[in-house]
């Protein structure tokens, strides 16, 4: 059988909702990722510091005054009431960037998410309701005793005697929503086809009568008691959140809510009450009928389950399809539809607003006419701007912003009007449309998307020079001092940003707010979340550069092949290339075989005495600050080829190094362990493993402290060190330490160990780590911490104790765990394991901030001595009792499912100890606090912002030494030596890449266009891109059937279709180097690269681009393709543009009468082309004249989506939209084409390939609900009538990502793996010389529209039972987040078309495909429980379980990416 696994999470953003969910005080943002809920916290990041981050996202001037409420809630919000020019800069000069808290993968589609105010959660937040595909709903909350979610409560409604009637569809095929209640008493699920779940929640029982008692008219106000009776009459002391739920059929409330809408819970009721938009008439029925929508309000009685109509308004235009609630003051419900806005308020009055010429023809409701807008409402969200100033904002579906005002006298609505944001305010800001929208702050809320990057957007009003001026000088509450340089200075950001005119289209006697609105609204991006999807084709190719020397220089470093994709929609279109690892952009090369270790410092030049006057040895002059200085020295460690070892310094220049002579640096002295600056850059420690050496900033000795132990007299040697100023750290042979702290006069002492614990234990590793969060401090503050202050020691003993110790105070250790050997999934002081439980061997820890410049946090890594990482994320538990550490501080083991390589020895030369380089901790790298992992498995742990911390590995062999390399000519890089004796000075590409978002390096080139397929042609080494753009349609008038088109007058609000283009890119700078354009309506649907024979008499074959295109010019009239075949050909370039030597040319140019080409392969061993046209499939050869000569043929149904061959041999998959797979054969004497077999004729596939399994052929089939079908042509089966019908093996759910495109792709394999026997017939020699060979392994490589790349290989039979039976037993050893099943998310769907009708004939036994995102949770497990399910299962011991999953998950079967 096969396993599924994913190599990339899911991008798109699907839903999101703001609430304070950690805390009551926290600002979160909840993100759903279609399967993955992630939550965010806020920050404010000054646009300067932001600027070195991300060139991108700069502000336009830097800002001189700063205002101190900006980091207050109540000052910025204060800040933005009124024109104040000062305090509106002041955010200018900031961004609020989005934090990651914690992510989880969840077992289950989201389909809805809503908060819910809750003051019985244990953080005191609010709660959060999250709606599962297809009718599921869970509550979460957040805990903080666990520092996770927590689920209160399940609710499902997918029982069978809930679906109504039985000619109902499955849950499926409707549109399901959640809604929930403003005052949080209940939340609504609307399923099927008129079910409403009302889940209702226990809310402060409150009586809105007594809010105007007056004791002293009244008397003493009553006190209410809290009830404890629940709804059937039992009481109980143990509080729930929610009561039970019920389910409400629509019918039931209203007789008129036969077909519902939409419905959204209203503001300003003191029941729950919702307006439900909702027809009569099917909407099948709609054509010639008009407004025939009713919107009605309903109050609902939870208690007696019964509901009340307050009102009813009748004759809505059909195009409705959403109901959004308004908050007061203005109240009411907005209703969407595509060619108008119509607000009904509290009363029922409505003011309406069409927005294009439809709206008129559409509806007889009344409207005023803004058809001047021309805006397509389709796909648009809205969201509140400011309900005081009665301001909202929409994004339509292409990105652009609009402003909704509404017009206010005294309490009542009295109209309200649309305006476009000028694109000049940041009214293209958004590339394409959003699916949600969130607002965060007052000024800035979250967009988010499935087509484009998610983005955050703030905007700031912009006045003119005299209404900021007036503002300032007649508004006394502000109080603030101007003097006339800071009156000058605004006048100067008045300039900047422009005088702005008037918005004077409003009637004056239409206000809200006084002095609210009186700017125009600017926007601008202040960050973004990463997205790859939807991925709409992809290929794979050599990415080469452009610089010649750059290839010589990056052989071992940059990857053979690069995974290549055309993502996103509209202008968010661009092309992403991912590779499995980083790869490193190389500064310098050079042989440095004998280099075992690197440290670069920044020493600080010695003063000279007459500098430093009476101010002591710590003060410095102006010319010698430490700051801004790049790395001057570099200390290496050398071994030659006899084991001699030795240390060098050496001088850093731009790109490299020069040896240093003429100092007191002794190279003899032997190997150096650690080095670095202490004294505040004022000493270079050199640690040998004998003694250390302390140099000034021209490495002039001061002081060599010996490794003497003065009771014994033995000399240990230094293992390990580790330097945070002001305090030294070494860790002996003998298992002892020795902790030195350098004093004022710059030399080291060494402190006294109080503790006998100290020096009696026998310590493994250690670290020191300057807490600089204050998350390991006593007390925690929001207060900083000075250099050198909360310096924390951390230590592990033999036996796996973790000691962690407040420097200087050696007495006592603050925090002692025992467990982590153990691996827990929580570690705390008093976490126990069983006596017997088997460990982990853990080699090394460290302490280390992991992060960028917009946030960064410490993170445990603990080593293990197979090389494995384990991220352990401390986390402090709020305690009222006390503040002692071992109570409050706790390590959250962090999800990390990369499995380092097998050890290999680090050199040539046998004799040489095998020790694995210790850990390096980088301060700055490309912009990350990092840290790297040298040895067999090299790579870097990398955090961003927006994301948990992931090992990503770098590219090429072992690693010996790495250290940072801060130069001129290699800003914020990295030198290392590689265990070819190969030393490079490197840096971390970061324009456009990124690496952490999905836990790959991607780049993502920005096209601006939308894409939709590409291609790579392998002999110019260039892609060719098919994108289209939007152009308005126009009638043909040269039609003959249809003279009356002649006469037909031109529409001003005309249709928009596709326009084809074809792109060329070269891949050395990623640029566009030509662009041809096809006919009108001609629309690209397929390209691909292939080997065609190009001359009947040489039988020459060449790579050509070859296109199938559809033009479709209305309904009216037959659609037609196209087959163009495009060479790429060497031309002259242009000036100043070296990469644009390369053009299309065009080849040849066949018009297909009827039908669009909608699919192309290459096929059989005659260089010939299959070409799925309209209802056919046809074999057509190039002839030399440029024409397409058809050879054989086979009629199909319906669509052809893909065709595909099996290379060389003939045997073809035909997937049908509608129809299902064939599986056919082609032969080339005589041409002809047969029908081996078919699949059922009721599944829907989307994309389908071979994959060759040892001697078996299986065919994979996905289809439009996300499963794949594992198929198989067996004529020999009894029930297969001769092989007619395909057989079943079985069939898997991909859930939320259905795999829209595949490639079957070669699979690198480990030696020793258990799938090779299995190619080789089991015993390596083949009884028929003249058999073919079995196929070489392969994978298929399947793409989704919600960013998500997976792989699905072949197993053997002995990993196949064991890792299904390890499925098992992960499904109940491990918390699944909101109470989802695994299991029943991978099942295969028992409803709909694949429920009623099967694949074909069930041959399963059984037998289904192993869940590689289980399996990938292994490393979840503690140590004791992971060799437990080892034996259990049956295998030998948890190293061949690592052996196996490191085989089969992640990209390890793409070695070449």
């Amino acid at each position: 059988m096969q396993c599924y696994t994913e190599l990339t999470p899911p991008t798109v953003v699907t839903h999101s909702v703001s609430l304070p969910f950690i805390s009551a005080q926290s600002n979160n943002l909840v993100v759903a990722r279609a399967s993955v809920l992630q939550i965010f916290t806020t920050k404010s990041v000054s646009a300067e510091l932001d600027k070195a981050q991300n060139a991108q996202l700069q502000s336009s001037r830097s800002t001189e005054h700063y205002d101190s409420r900006v980091n207050d809630d109540d000052g910025l919000e204060a800040s933005f009431l009124g024109g104040d020019s000062v305090l509106v800069r002041s955010d200018r000069s900031n961004y609020t960037k989005l934090v990651l808290v914690t992510e989880y993968t969840l077992a289950g589609t989201i389909t809805g998410l809503v908060r819910i105010k809750s003051k019985t959660t244990a953080s005191g937040g609010e709660a959060l309701l999250v709606a599962f595909k297809d009718a599921k709903m869970s509550m979460l909350e957040w805990d903080p005793e666990k520092h996770s979610i927590n689920t209160t409560s399940i609710h499902y409604y997918e029982q069978e005697e809930l679906q109504g009637s039985p000619w109902a569809l499955p849950l499926s095929h409707y549109v399901n929503f959640l809604a929930a209640d403003p005052g949080s008493r209940c939340a609504a699920l609307k399923f099927g086809a008129r079910s409403l779940a009302i889940v209702q929640f226990k809310v402060a029982e409150e009586d809105i009568d007594m809010d105007d008692w007056d004791e002293e008219l009244d008397g003493p106000k009553p006190v209410a008691e809290l009830s404890t009776t629940l709804l059937n009459g039992t009481s109980s002391n143990e509080e729930t959140p929610h009561a039970t739920s019920f389910v409400l059929r629509l019918p039931n409330l209203d007789s008129k809510l036969i077909h519902p809408v939409h419905l959204a819970f209203l503001h300003e009721y003191r029941e729950p009450t919702f307006g439900i938009l909702s027809s009569t008439t099917s909407p099948s029925l709609v054509l010639n009928r008009k407004d025939h929508l009713t919107y009605m309000v309903f109050t609902l009685d939870i208690q007696q389950r019964a509901s009340t109509p307050i009102l009813s308004v009748t004759g809505l235009p059909q195009d409705l399809f959403r109901v959004i609630a308004i908050p007061a003051p203005i109240g009411g419900a907005l209703l969407v539809g595509t060619n108008e806005l119509i607000h009904i308020d509290q009363s029922g009055k409505s003011h309406g607003v069409g927005v294009n010429n439809f709206a008129k023809k559409a509806t007889s409701f009344s409207l005023v006419d803004q058809s001047d807008l021309e805006l397509r409402l389709e796909g648009c969200q809205i969201d509140t701007l400011s309900a005081e100033n009665g301001e909202f904002l929409m994004v339509l579906s292409d990105g652009r912003l609009a402003l909704i005002t509404f017009q206010v006298d005294g309490k009542i609505v009295s109209g309200f009007r649309l305006r476009l944001i000028a694109p000049e305010n940041g009214g293209a800001v958004i590339p394409t449309g959003v699916t949600t929208l969130s607002k965060l702050s007052k000024t800035t809320l979250f967009a988010g998307s499935e087509c484009a990057d998610s983005l955050v957007i703030g905007w700031a009003r912009k006045q003119g020079q005299s209404g900021k001026r007036k503002s300032r000088l007649q508004d006394p509450s502000l109080d603030l001092e101007i003097d006339d340089e800071d009156m000058e200075d605004m006048e100067d950001d008045d300039d900047l940003y422009g005088d702005d005119q008037e918005p004077g289209k409003e009637p004056s006697r239409a206000t809200t707010v006084a002095g609210s609105r009186s700017g125009d609204l600017s926007f601008r991006v202040h960050d973004r979340l990463v997205s790859i999807a939807p991925i709409k084709d992809f290929t794979l190719g050599q990415t080469t550069s452009a610089d010649k020397e750059e290839q010589t220089s990056q052989p071992d470093v940059a990857s053979e092949l690069s995974l290549v994709s055309a993502c996103g929609q509209g202008r968010g279109g661009s092309i992403a290339i991912i590779n499995r690892g980083i790869q490193p952009k190389a500064i310098g090369k050079f042989e440095f075989p004998e280099a075992r270790g690197f440290w670069t410092m920044a020493a600080q030049k010695p003063i000279p005495k007459s500098l430093q006057g009476d101010r002591g040895a710590n003060s410095m002059g102006a010319d010698y600050e430490i700051s801004a200085q790049y790395d001057r020295f570099m200390i290496v460690s050398k071994m030659d080829l006899d084991g001699y070892e030795t240390s060098d310094v050496y001088v850093l220049t731009g790109a490299g190094f020069e040896a240093l002579t003429g100092t007191e640096f002794d190279p003899a002295a032997g190997f150096t362990i650690e080095a670095g600056t202490m004294g505040n850059h004022m000493r270079i420690i050199q640690v040998l493993k004998t003694a250390v050496h302390c140099y000034d900033g021209d490495f002039g000795l001061t002081q060599i402290l010996p490794m003497l132990d003065e009771e014994t007299g033995a000399e240990p040697r230094v293992d390990a060190a580790s330097i945070a100023d002001p305090y030294l750290l070494l860790v002996r042979d003998d298992a002892s330490i020795c902790i030195t702290k350098i004093d004022k006069n710059l030399e080291l002492e060494e402190l006294e160990k109080e503790d006998p614990a100290l020096s009696s234990t026998k310590w493994a590793t250690g670290c020191l780590y300057e807490d600089r969060s204050g998350i390991f401090a006593k007390a925690q503050s929001d207060k900083g911490t000075g250099a050198g202050e909360n310096v924390m020691m951390f230590l592990l003993s033999k036996t796996g104790a973790l000691h962690m110790y407040a420097l200087p105070d050696l007495s006592k250790p603050v925090y002692v765990a025992e467990g982590l050997p153990f691996v827990p999934a929580i570690l705390s002081a008093n976490y126990s394991a069983r006596r017997g439980t088997a460990k982990d061997s853990i080699k090394e820890i460290l302490v280390a901030d992991l992060g960028d410049m917009t946030s960064s946090y410490p993170y445990l890594i603990a080593r293990h001595g197979n090389d494995d990482v384990t991220i352990y994320e401390p986390f402090r538990i709020p305690s009222t009792t006390t503040q002692e550490l071992s109570t409050t501080l706790h390590f959250q083991k962090l999800f990390n499912p990369v499995i380092a390589d097998d050890l290999v020895a680090l050199a040539d030369d046998e004799d040489e100890v095998l020790k694995a380089p210790p850990m390096r901790r980088c301060e700055n790298v490309a912009g990350y606090k990092t840290v790297f992992l040298p040895g067999t498995s090299p790579g870097f742990i990398l955090k961003s912002s927006k994301t948990l911390p992931k090992v990503i590995s770098l590219q090429g062999s072992g690693v010996r030494g790495m250290s940072s390399f801060h130069t001129e000519g290699c800003e914020r890089g990295f030198i290392y030596a590689d265990l070819k004796g190969i030393a490079r000075v490197s840096q971390i590409p970061i324009r456009n890449t990124t690496y952490a978002e999905i836990g790959m390096s991607l780049k993502k080139v920005p096209l601006n266009i939308n894409v939709h397929s590409i291609s790579h042609h392998p002999p110019s080494g260039t892609f060719v891109v098919g994108c289209d753009t939007l152009e308005p349609f126009e009638l043909p008038k040269e039609d003959d059937y249809h003279k009356e088109w002649l006469q037909e007058k031109d529409l001003v609000f005309k249709p928009m279709v596709e326009r084809g283009l074809i792109k060329l890119v070269n891949p050395s700078n990623w640029t566009v180097i030509d662009t041809i354009e096809m006919e009108p309506c001609e629309t690209i649907m397929c390209i691909e690269t292939l080997n065609l024979e190009v001359s009947e008499s040489t039988n020459e074959r060449k790579h050509l681009i070859t296109v199938g295109t559809a033009v479709s010019r209305g309904e009216d009239l037959p659609i037609r393709g196209r087959v163009l075949v495009y060479d790429v050909v060497t031309v002259i370039p242009e000036p100043g543009r070296p990469e644009t030597n390369k053009k299309l040319k065009l080849v040849a140019n066949e018009d297909i009468p009827r039908g669009a080409v909608t699919a192309i392969s290459e096929i059989g061993t005659q260089g010939l082309m299959l070409v799925a046209q309209g209802q056919k499939c046809m074999v057509r050869g190039l002839k030399e004249d440029g024409t397409l000569l058809p050879v054989a043929f086979m009629d199909m149904n319906c669509y052809v989506t893909t065709v595909r061959e099996l290379k060389g041999t003939g045997l073809c998959l035909m997937a049908d939209a509608v129809k299902g797979v064939w599986f056919t054969g082609y032969t080339e004497e005589p041409y002809k084409m047969v029908l081996f077999g078919k699949s059922s004729t009721r599944l829907e596939i989307l994309t389908v390939d071979f994959l060759p399994d040892g001697e078996e052929l299986l065919i994979v089939a996905c289809d439009s609900d996300g499963g794949i079908h594992i198929l198989q042509f067996d004529p020999d089966h009894p029930k297969s009538l001769q092989g007619r019908h395909l057989l079943h093996r079985t069939t898997f759910s991909t859930g939320a990502h259905p795999p829209t495109h595949s490639m079957l792709l070669p699979r690198t394999l480990p030696e020793g793996s258990d799938y090779q026997p299995q190619q080789t017939n089991g015993n390596g020699s083949m009884t028929n010389g003249d058999a073919e060979p079995p196929a070489p392994p392969s994978l298929i490589l399947l793409s989704s529209i919600t960013g998500v790349f997976a792989t699905l290989a072949s197993l053997s039979e002995p990993q196949y039972r064991r890792l299904s039976f390890l499925t098992g037993q992960l499904v109940s050893s491990l918390p699944h987040p909101a109470g989802l099943n695994p299991k029943a998310y991978r099942a295969p769907l028992s409803s709909g078309a694949v429920g009623r009708f099967p694949p074909g004939v069930d041959a399963g036994m059984g037998r289904s495909i192993v869940d590689g995102a289980l399996l990938a949770r292994w490393c979840e497990l503690p140590a004791g429980r992971r060799a437990e399910i080892a034996g259990r299962v049956g295998f030998a011991g948890v190293d061949e379980v690592r052996d196996v999953l490191r085989e089969i998950l992640g990209a390890s079967g793409l070695t070449y990416l």
